[in-house]
């Protein structure tokens, strides 16, 4: 082995282990405010609809930001741009925590959601320029670690919550600081290492392609389309399933535990996803993975009190749905300046559709008094999800002749 083969697996295997960290950061800050609502609401006083817009404040930032990365990209190079998001998302977590007005909480949580926003972005493309020949494997990889981590979050939240700070309990905001902030300066030291040396890479591309070609393809319409109903999907269900497991008379822990079960399933159907995407099952697999979903919403809405029934289904389907949509930005992309254009795109399309998601289930709710119309709402969402699957499954590519 030569000291350049030597020296270039050393990168790889430290990107690796930088891309794992980042992953395992990339939900918890999300993931822990569901469980926790009741105890944000009775301490600030907000309504059930103003804890639906706090949820989906996140997902406004990841529409609005999401096709400035690509550009950013360009300009400051991936790594850099990513180390940066990763402190903003540090800064985020500790204004969020901090006592006192609300105005922290929302501002904490708009820093987040613009980091992240970034990450989000960024991620497919590093998996796409960095292991261009593992793209499906790294992606169950990540995408495993990002909803594995985010299951843990979701479960510990409210046991942390009741942990005693002082004499008394830390509360809401402890929770989150601890979920939130925990393995954060981790990441951020890694991904930083990883500019060291010459594991630099400030990649900047050549042509300006896919900057505004990209707003007018059809595949990465679809590939947005795919990216959205997926992601309300998601997280309509982190925000309240606590909630709907609480009103079949489960208890706070209960139900937070239920979130987790949740994201483990979820975890669990983005490792499965690879090896589904084989021979002909890869072109249906957009298909048929929201099918598991319809099963476990309507068996929802019909029994709701075994509702540790349905979460399996619905968490193999999210996980999976998710997997697939990260992974079709980098296989309909031909580069990985492409991809990066294609994933910008895609989720800030995807994140203004999801963002819709939790405050139309809360508002829903309120306005019914129950969950049988927001649950109508999913069915139909997951219903749409197949349909879009259908065409976004064609081996086709963005930008291409363009």
């Amino acid at each position: 082995m030569t000291d350049d083969t030597a020296g270039r697996r050393s990168d790889l295997i430290l990107l690796l282990i930088a891309v794992c960290l980042v992953a395992a950061n990339m939900r918890p800050t999300i993931t822990a405010l569901g469980p926790l609502l009741d105890q944000i609401g009775a301490d600030t006083g907000m309504s059930v609809s103003a804890l639906g817009v706090l949820a989906a404040v996140p997902l406004v930032a990841w529409a609005l930001f999401s096709p400035l990365t690509h550009t950013l990209s360009r300009r400051w190079g991936q790594q850099r741009v990513l180390l940066v998001s990763l402190l903003v998302l540090l800064a985020g977590t500790l204004v969020r925590s901090l006592p006192g007005p609300l105005v922290s909480l929302w501002l904490g949580t708009a820093l987040i959601g613009m980091a992240l926003a970034i990450v989000n972005v960024l991620m497919p493309a590093v998996v796409k320029r960095d292991f261009p020949g593992h793209v499906a494997g790294m992606t169950a990889l990540y995408t495993a670690l990002l909803a594995g981590f985010g299951a843990i979050s979701s479960g510990v939240a409210v046991p942390i919550s009741h942990i005693e700070v002082g004499g008394e309990p830390g509360g809401w905001r402890f929770a989150l600081l601890v979920t939130g902030g925990i393995l954060l300066p981790f990441a951020i030291v890694a991904w930083w290492w990883t500019q060291r040396g010459p594991a630099r890479r400030h990649v900047r591309a050549a042509g300006h392609r896919g900057r505004t070609g990209i707003w007018t393809d059809p595949v990465a319409w679809l590939v947005a389309a795919y990216m959205g109903l997926q992601s309300a999907m998601f997280y309509m269900l982190v925000t309240w399933l606590a909630a709907i497991s609480m009103s079949t008379g489960r208890s706070e822990v209960v139900a937070g535990i239920d979130v987790m079960v949740y994201q483990l399933f979820s975890l669990a159907g983005s490792v499965l996803l690879p090896l589904i995407l084989r021979g002909r099952v890869e072109r249906l697999a957009p298909a048929l993975i929201p099918v598991l979903a319809v099963v476990g919403v309507v068996g929802l809405m019909a029994a709701p009190a075994a509702v540790l029934g349905w979460v399996p289904l619905l968490g193999l389907s999210s996980g999976a749905s998710l997997g697939m949509s990260l992974t079709l930005m980098a296989q309909r992309a031909r580069d990985h300046d492409a991809a990066s254009a294609l994933s910008g795109m895609s989720q800030s399309v995807g994140y203004a559709v999801a963002a819709v998601g939790p405050v139309l289930f809360g508002w829903l709710h309120s306005l019914t008094g129950g969950w049988a119309l927001p649950l109508a709402v999913l069915l139909a969402m997951n219903v749409g999800l197949s349909l879009v699957g259908v065409f976004a499954g064609r081996d086709r590519y963005v930008l291409d002749g363009r």
